[in-house]
């Protein structure tokens, strides 16, 4: 009997914007039905806010700055995930996975993609023509004698929202999220956003019918994510918590993994990969950062995380930022002077972007504390207050152990770019 097959799904800029989650102006009835029948985490959150160094830990279980990813994997910076890192695709065709991906991977250049151990790729594509190649693909995996690891990893709904001829989506009316100002900009943001879903969601269920045809389902792993959260202003490239929010959802019938059970525990998607391979029987490398929540899914006694961990240093430009978030409080320690919210170039294609520049524009402080019960959105930065000194004692000490624990390279000073040794270079000797 071979082992589970693993088919895990990946999308850009989502944030945890789905019906199952709370958004009822969203269409997604694939995801919803897979969180009905699956289990939800409802507290999920990626270690970094942009997409490179938030899947290098999906993938490798490491955090960014460890696994040597501290900004985007294309120029100008390249930060391409080192040989050194083990990928999961690696670990698992190691322990005879058939490896395939379909899209996106974002940690080296694409036409790369197999020296993170797939053995079979195929390119970016709208999500309805992607979700053919992966029926396709498991056609061929299931036929097979090896179990596989299959991943789909959909463009949308990253900017611009249009891909594939996507349309925007205000059948059931728009939301518009509190840390933006409800005006019709956007408001046609934000059904143009919801149209990407949409189409990314009939991605998800087209393979996910392909699944059940295949007679597969029984037995293979289901998980679906995304990198960080939604390309608006104040969300993807900042600590807060609309820019590391992601879902996180899975189905696995035959070890339990359904009945729409949802689990409100913090966790990290530097979690995944070993909760993985502990779900899947195979052993965990020494150097992952990650802690498995297996027997959490399991619902046996299980020790909860009491943080996680999320960091920001490359993106549009030199951002150094580190942040611990614990169930009521978070803290960010900004290492550089700024405006007081980063702007990446995609999100300030936002149509609502212009009435903020003027908010945006202040310069932020070294130290931020948000009391999260009673200020979810992140406003009242209470650093500096005696009535929360011991608060924030108490998470200066935990974000410092957990830089050192990892070796955070920000502790020995500012951090080069891969850029700034290339123009080193050309200035010759």
């Amino acid at each position: 009997m071979r082992r589970a097959s693993v088919l895990l799904f990946t999308c850009h800029d989502l944030g945890r914007h789905l019906g199952c989650y709370g958004h009822q102006t969203v269409r997604s009835p694939a995801l919803d039905a897979l969180a009905d029948a699956g289990v939800k985490l409802d507290n999920a959150f990626c270690t970094a806010p942009q997409c490179s160094p938030s899947r290098a830990s999906l993938h490798t279980g490491r955090y960014p700055h460890a696994a040597g990813v501290l900004g985007l994997a294309h120029p100008p910076f390249d930060w391409r995930l080192p040989p050194r890192e083990r990928h999961l695709a690696q670990m698992l065709k190691e322990h005879g996975y058939a490896t395939a991906l379909v899209g996106m991977q974002h940690l080296i250049s694409h036409g790369q993609s197999e020296e993170l151990g797939y053995e079979r790729v195929l390119p970016v594509a709208p999500a309805l023509e992607a979700a053919e190649g992966a029926v396709r693909l498991l056609q061929d995996l299931a036929a097979g004698d090896r179990p596989y690891y299959l991943e789909v990893g959909f463009e949308e709904p990253h900017r611009p929202y249009d891909f594939g001829g996507a349309q925007p989506d205000d059948s059931r009316g728009v939301e518009v999220p509190p840390y933006l100002p409800d005006c019709p900009e956007a408001q046609r943001d934000m059904a143009a956003f919801q149209g990407a879903i949409r189409a990314m969601d009939a991605g998800v269920g087209r393979v996910l019918t392909g699944l059940r045809s295949l007679g597969l389902e029984a037995d293979t792993w289901v998980v679906f994510t995304a990198d960080h959260g939604a390309a608006l202003p104040r969300a993807k490239g900042t600590l807060y918590d609309p820019g590391i929010e992601v879902p996180l959802l899975m189905h696995w019938p035959a070890r339990g993994l359904g009945g729409g059970r949802s689990y409100g525990d913090l966790v990290s998607n530097v979690d995944v990969v070993p909760t993985m391979l502990e779900g899947l029987g195979l052993p965990l490398p020494d150097d992952l950062h990650g802690r498995s929540f297996w027997p959490l899914l399991q619902d046996v006694p299980y020790r909860p995380r009491a943080e996680v961990y999320a960091e920001k240093t490359f993106h549009t430009s030199y951002e150094p930022m580190r942040g611990v978030r614990t169930v009521g409080h978070k803290y960010i320690v900004n290492f550089e002077v700024s405006t007081a919210v980063d702007v990446p170039a995609d999100v300030r294609e936002s149509p609502v972007y212009p009435q903020l520049i003027t908010e945006f524009s202040r310069v932020r402080g070294h130290v931020e504390l948000y009391d999260l019960t009673t200020d979810p959105g992140e406003r009242t930065n209470t650093a500096g207050r005696p009535a929360m000194a011991e608060v924030e004692a108490d998470l200066r000490r935990r974000l410092l152990r957990w830089m050192r624990e990892t070796q955070d390279p920000l502790l020995h000073g500012p951090v080069a770019s891969p850029y700034y040794h290339e123009a080193l270079r050309r200035l010759g000797p």
